[in-house]
């Protein structure tokens, strides 16, 4: 790992319950992103979740805010656990280190890959409506509420590569560390004041206060937020 490309906060390793929330945990992230304060820099979240923590770093560092839409393909039998994502351009990623371990038919991958992309499909046009992609000829701050497996993560930084974007930067509040050596080459750099280590690891545990958050909250949140100069 390359320590010049990872920036966290030594007094919040390997600590549970380090945020009070998402809005917390995108304040704690701007202060550290203090350089892009002003810049022509971009902030994408990850709805729905990471909307709220974007939305926290936008506003404090007087960025512009978008979002990009990524999914999980998640198993017929478990909402929460995926093997796989599919992003905003179509781009799909599977893993396939679990997936061969599981016992899934090429039929049920391809059915569970159909479905999330029906789902990117309509929030793209849900949250978008009619807006192109911004400008990727600057820096994109790609935002998360956390990374664990990071396989949306992957499927994001994928699609923005395709989307001509050049420097990517991750801001995420809290990570495994072992996904932030396997996610580190494929981007600039990554801000994470909560890095944890061990074999039990889940996102929720960085925060005092977690629920999901649903769409219509993602849409509250783009409409409220005032970008720069507005």
């Amino acid at each position: 790992m390359e320590p010049s490309k990872v920036f966290d906060l030594p007094k919040l390793r390997n600590r549970v319950r380090v945020f009070r929330d998402r809005a917390a945990a995108g304040r704690v992230l701007a202060g550290m992103l203090e350089e892009y304060r002003g810049s022509p820099a971009v902030v994408l979240g990850i709805p729905a979740g990471g909307m709220a923590v974007a939305v926290e770093i936008a506003r404090s560092l007087n960025l512009g805010l978008d979002l990009a839409v990524v999914s999980k393909i998640t198993l017929p039998w478990n909402s929460e656990a995926g093997y796989g994502a599919v992003a905003f351009d179509g781009t799909v990623i599977l893993n396939e280190g679990l997936l061969s371990r599981l016992n899934l038919s090429d039929q049920e991958i391809q059915r569970g890959i159909k479905k999330t992309e029906q789902k990117v499909a309509r929030r793209v046009a849900l949250f978008r409506e009619d807006r192109p992609l911004p400008d990727f000829n600057r820096p994109v701050i790609l935002v998360d509420d956390g990374l664990a497996s990071g396989i949306t993560l992957r499927a994001a930084i994928k699609a923005l590569r395709q989307a001509g974007a050049g420097n990517v930067i991750l801001a995420v509040p809290t990570a495994h560390l072992e996904s932030i050596q396997i996610i580190l080459e494929q981007v600039e750099a990554i801000y994470c004041p909560n890095i944890r280590s061990g074999r039990s690891f889940a996102v929720a545990d960085a925060y005092e206060e977690w629920s999901d958050l649903d769409e219509q909250e993602v849409i509250r949140l783009l409409r409220d937020f005032k970008a720069p100069n507005e």
